[in-house]
């Protein structure tokens, strides 16, 4: 629901979560420190939720801020930025009015019981964004993208990559770096839910659809790639649909979890977009994986990150207001199991640290990898108020984390590499920093083998960015 803001004690992060978003751009970055490696050419981009807070009430989740994307644009001997809002219908009308109207992932709209029948629920297009060759998607996860253009962020609207026909895109595609295929998926709700997965040529165009019923009403956030095969872990997260569709509880609210359902692994074939096993463990609950692969012996290797329980969602409530209670200590797991019949072969933690967000490498989704990038806590870190203050590289060949640790209230976004465009074997790892001793933030360029090093270039955004979710690297191919 809708909760009035109450005056607390907040943390150092909390300036770049609650406070509104000031857009900026195209301007020229100024170098802090070091100089922008030459080989640095293309584009960063970020979204993360933001606006927060309207006429005095704030809302429910985290998740429920309108999305806010940054741009920063490398040439290899300068940087330009450009942060604005998307321009959703539900943004522009909550903006004209001076108050939200909408319900979201965390909240009711405002007003009698019965008026919220009439007010129907924001697409926030905060979560990721997935760089086409001629446009910019802003992604969620209970509808349709916006398109945005590349260079400017101006918002053309909503997009149904010619195969959609309405349904839901998730904020976590992955795309074949040998294909060029996207693959993707929507959740769609009926007396159970049922698994719609996609697959788009490298223009992001819809060629292909499958759908695999479902046990329930699941919240399923991310898949990953491996191989010919897409493997999807369901968690016993469970909708309870009656108070949701009663406009007495939000989405998020009327989540439950059931651990006695276990946590079910759905392994498809891409090619077909048919089920090739279904297999029940024990329970886990999971937002991200980092990336899978088929080793030697024929079997699924993928990380993520594993979290006890469904309490990660009542902490990320909880930082919509400033002030953290809730500990919920995610780690990075590694499992490998036989896709034909779905038998788990090894299960094993890999980093006990508090981590999330782990990426790869953009040229080895979907193909055995050494290395996974992660935010990380801080060794220091009071898992109940702190958010992630480092950045970390986990080797697999040598089961080493290298970490880069940002200092003290500082606090970083998901760490993204770049490969270097004139050497194949370099990269560079980039993250946003909200420093919040200056209350400013600031572009950080990491040389992605020599983490523990100083990094080689810092740079100056003209404004506050709000800590956000998810980002991605596109090349300039020109």
């Amino acid at each position: 629901m809708v909760s009035t803001v109450q005056p607390t004690k907040t943390a150092a992060w909390a300036n770049a979560v609650l406070r509104p978003a000031t857009e900026f751009g195209l301007v020229p970055l100024t170098v802090l420190s070091g100089a922008l490696p030459p080989g640095l050419r293309g584009s960063l981009y970020r979204n993360g939720p933001t606006t927060l807070e309207r006429n005095g009430q704030r809302v429910g989740h985290w998740f429920d801020g309108d999305g806010g994307i940054l741009g920063l644009h490398f040439t290899g001997a300068e940087a330009t930025g450009v942060y604005r809002y998307v321009q959703t219908a539900a943004y522009q009308a909550e903006t004209q009015a001076g108050t939200f109207l909408h319900s979201g992932y965390g909240m009711l709209p405002p007003g009698h019981w019965w008026e919220r029948f009439n007010k129907g629920l924001k697409n926030a297009a905060n979560t990721s964004v997935l760089a086409l060759p001629d446009k910019l998607l802003a992604l969620w996860e209970g509808g349709l993208p916006h398109a945005l253009t590349l260079d400017t962020l101006e918002t053309l609207g909503l997009d149904d990559l010619n195969g959609l026909e309405g349904g839901a895109y998730s904020a976590h595609p992955k795309r074949d770096p040998q294909t060029g295929d996207i693959f993707n998926f929507g959740i769609s709700f009926g007396q159970n839910g049922t698994l719609n997965i996609y697959r788009s040529d490298a223009s992001g165009n819809v060629k292909q659809t499958g759908k695999i019923p479902l046990q329930g009403l699941p919240l399923i956030h991310d898949c990953v790639l491996a191989g010919q095969y897409l493997v999807f872990c369901v968690p016993p997260v469970r909708l309870n649909a009656l108070p949701l569709l009663a406009k007495l509880k939000s989405y998020s609210d009327a989540l439950t979890w059931q651990p006695e359902k276990g946590t079910e692994i759905i392994v498809v074939d891409r090619t077909t977009l048919e089920v090739v096993s279904r297999t029940e463990v024990a329970p886990w609950y999971q937002w991200h994986f980092g990336n899978g692969g088929v080793l030697n012996d024929g079997s699924i290797a993928f990380d993520f990150v594993r979290y006890e329980d469904f309490q990660t969602n009542q902490f990320l409530k909880e930082v919509a207001t400033g002030q953290t209670q809730t500990a919920a200590k995610g780690t990075l797991w590694r499992l490998r199991l036989e896709p034909k019949t779905g038998v788990v072969l090894e299960l094993d933690e890999v980093v006990s640290r508090s981590c999330e967000f782990p990426t790869v490498q953009p040229q080895f989704v979907g193909q055995p990898s050494r290395y996974t990038y992660l935010s990380v806590r801080r060794p220091d870190a009071d898992l109940r108020h702190d958010l992630f203050g480092a950045i970390a590289r986990y080797d697999y060949q040598t089961a080493t984390l290298t970490e880069a640790d940002l200092g003290a209230n500082r606090y970083t976004s998901e760490p993204i590499y770049a490969p270097d465009a004139g050497n194949a074997s370099q990269g560079w790892l980039l993250t946003v920093v909200y420093d919040g001793q200056t209350d400013r933030s600031e572009a950080w360029i990491f040389n992605s083998d020599r983490l523990e090093d100083e990094p080689v270039c810092t740079l100056a955004l003209p404004a506050v960015v709000p800590l956000g979710f998810h980002g991605t690297w596109k090349p300039n191919t020109q």
